[in-house]
């Protein structure tokens, strides 16, 4: 596996990326000791940053991840947390805390939960409104300077809050979603993040799966975060799955499939940028990974990029409620 530095002045992680959400939450159910074997096959075969976030199961993915290093050398793997999300008991959500007494609060917990005395990056999942920026990355350089986090991250923010983070303290990385289906940051977001030094970790590379080349309209009857994503819906799902139909004929030239190339597209677009793959299982692991030595060249670069148009994908990448989250999408963008 190769690495890539997470940012001008971060550390070197795998240049793929284990996203452990699904195992948790958000995907319907999920088998823990098959996840548990899927980390340890991830850490196995060269990954060594696994992203989850303190809401995920409310704590479970934590403690799954706890779990599953445990033997393990700690210092041979980077743990990346989001926090600051609130749920309530229907599972629902409350908004954002990243006020400074909420953050080590947050932290304290997720320590206890991971079975550790440090985080290697720490980031507010989404921008709080109620709280400046500045706060926030201030809040986490004293737990950098405290040694309880080792480097400073966000999430879906744009180019404007990007620059006054950065003002206040290194940041490592964006977390970010980029895809072949969505490439809304090549516009202000990346360029920002590229002059400033800081790298990307780019979720939903898959498009929540809709790249892996399985999904079905049958399947989008699954009662899972998909059944209220606007490209799962309808005709919108009609022409995304086309469009991986196309995707999949380029694949087939390449003895690939639509994720691999999807996955290969990603890593191509940077060094400073890091992949995460949601697999849950040992199977969708060791498919993904394969992706890592697909060398594509500047002729079915330009094949995959035609084949998939930004403007033909249908429907947003959130529903309007939680785009009204994202910073990344407003004004600031």
């Amino acid at each position: 596996m190769n690495t890539r530095q997470l940012g001008r002045q971060g550390p070197h992680v795998s240049a793929i990326g284990l996203g452990c959400m699904g195992m948790s939450d958000f995907y319907g159910p999920a088998d823990r000791e098959e996840s548990i074997a899927t980390i340890h096959a991830a850490l196995d075969a060269g990954i060594t940053l696994l992203d989850t976030g303190d809401f995920y199961g409310m704590g479970d993915n934590e403690m799954l991840i706890r779990d599953a290093l445990r033997g393990r050398q700690r210092e041979n793997v980077q743990v990346s947390v989001k926090f600051g999300a609130l749920r309530d008991p229907s599972n629902g959500w409350a908004g954002n805390d990243t006020r400074p007494v909420a953050i080590r609060n947050f932290l304290a917990y997720t320590l206890r939960r991971l079975g550790t005395d440090y985080v290697d990056v720490y980031r507010p999942a989404r921008l709080d409104p109620s709280v400046p920026i500045e706060d926030t990355v201030g809040a986490i350089a004293d737990l950098v300077k405290e040694g309880y986090v080792r480097q400073i991250g966000l999430s879906e923010v744009g180019a404007a809050t990007l620059r006054r983070a950065q003002a206040v303290a290194p940041i490592g990385d964006l977390q970010i979603e980029y895809s072949l289906m969505s490439r809304g940051i090549e516009a202000d977001i990346l360029p920002t993040c590229r002059e400033l030094g800081i790298g990307v970790t780019a979720y939903g590379v898959l498009s929540r799966g809709l790249l892996g080349g399985q999904w079905s309209k049958a399947r989008g009857e699954q009662r899972d975060f998909r059944s209220v994503s606007p490209r799962f819906q309808g005709e919108n799902l009609d022409r995304n799955l086309a469009l991986v139909e196309t995707l999949r004929a380029i694949a087939e030239t390449r003895q690939s499939n639509p994720a691999q190339l999807a996955i290969a597209w990603a890593l191509s677009r940077g060094d400073d940028i890091v992949p995460l793959v949601g697999a849950r299982r040992r199977t969708q692991l060791t498919d993904a990974l394969a992706a890592a030595n697909l060398q594509l060249d500047a002729q079915e670069l330009a094949r995959i990029e035609a084949a998939i148009p930004p403007q033909a994908v249908a429907g947003a990448r959130y529903n309007e409620v939680h785009l009204s989250h994202l910073d990344s999408e407003g004004s600031a963008h």
